[in-house]
């Protein structure tokens, strides 16, 4: 059996992390990117002979370049994951936390997918996924740019399917949606229905390795988005 490798982009915290760490148990050779390079060394030291590190920033142009060097280390790459982004509540509405959040949930995010489809183009065949949030759903009026970011990556990965399927490339693609999640983004914890990171990441997987196209997590999640649709502008 071919040995299977993941690459995920913010692999030091939340998630993305615990998604690594999920992969790493399953056999999977990892390699993971982000800004804090002590994580990715820990986690590194955790399996030497299956993690390839990498810190990047996807907010930095040479993002593309640190993420080919990523990919060549480990050998290549059959699923991508993008779990960087960032969010707060914004209700002064201040422009410089607006600014930072298309930063990185639109700047960053065309990027880091761009890069990843290209490489899935020329080996033509992968594995696209990113975390965007169930906050895409409808503008939310505490946090106007994370809501808006959120929505523009759920219609860009819809895009991209399309263009593959136009260019009759045999790239999966899928769209995460999670609800509120404990992680170091929702520092306390006066969210509802708040959702422990690791069930969030062992669902995750699940849905990957079944090829699945969207999904939101979790049931309680996709009753709420199902009727937060109905709701009039």
């Amino acid at each position: 059996m071919a040995v299977k490798r993941v690459v995920i982009i913010g692999a030091t915290s939340g998630i993305g992390l615990e998604v690594a760490k999920g992969y790493l148990k399953a056999g999977w050779q990892v390699g993971i990117a982000g800004r804090r390079e002590e994580v990715l060394e820990k986690l590194r030291r955790t399996a030497p002979g299956q993690v390839c590190a990498q810190v990047l920033d996807v907010t930095h142009e040479d993002a593309p370049y640190l993420l080919k060097q990523l990919i060549d280390e480990l050998g290549g790459m059959d699923l991508f994951l993008l779990s960087s982004g960032i969010g707060k509540q914004n209700l002064s509405l201040t422009p410089d936390i607006e600014l930072q959040t298309a930063a990185t949930n639109v700047e960053g995010f065309i990027r880091m997918v761009t890069a990843a489809y290209h490489y899935f183009e020329q080996q033509g065949h992968g594995h696209l996924a990113v975390i965007s949030s169930i906050a895409g759903t409808k503008g939310l009026g505490s946090a106007p740019a994370y809501s808006a970011t959120k929505r523009f990556q759920n219609t860009y990965i819809e895009a991209l399917d399309q263009l593959a399927h136009i260019n009759r490339l045999p790239i999966v693609f899928t769209d995460i949606r999670p609800g509120f999640v404990a992680t170091p983004l929702l520092k306390d914890d006066k969210y509802p229905l708040l959702m422990n990171v690791s069930a969030v990441a062992a669902h995750i997987i699940n849905a990957l390795n079944k090829k699945k196209r969207t999904v939101i997590i979790d049931r309680r999640y996709q009753v709420l988005v199902f009727f937060w649709r109905l709701i009039p502008k």
